[in-house]
């Protein structure tokens, strides 16, 4: 799975939140944590290679985007941590057991769908 750093979760979701794109002194300026923008640059050169976010030159600047939604990022981390499991029946088993109605009824019916029926 796809560990991110507290910087790295802070610009994705200055990124999530800017489909349009963003420049590095941009998210420098609005981050909370306030960090250089030579830091907001290596954090995204890192992204980049992680492949989560892509980058268009735009003057002297680049403009950076983030190359899958939050909605993909968040899908593709459940599917490794449940890869990771050792007793993949039991981790789900724990999860279903934890999750809100809301959650529940929203898997019920993803799996619906998945299966060609309505739950």
């Amino acid at each position: 799975m796809m560990q991110l750093g507290t910087l790295e979760r802070s610009i994705m979701q200055a990124l999530w939140e800017h489909p349009e794109g963003v420049f590095a002194n941009h998210l420098a300026a609005v981050l909370p944590s306030q960090p250089a923008t030579t830091t907001v640059l290596t954090v995204l050169v890192r992204l980049s290679h992680k492949g989560m976010v892509a980058r268009e030159r735009i003057g002297r600047a680049h403009l950076y985007k983030a190359t899958a939604t939050k909605d993909a990022f968040v899908a593709e981390a459940m599917h490794a941590a449940l890869n990771e499991a050792g007793d993949l029946e039991a981790a789900v088993q724990r999860f279903v057991g934890t999750v809100t109605p809301q959650v529940a009824a929203a898997l019920l019916e993803a799996l619906g769908e998945r299966d060609g029926s309505t739950p």
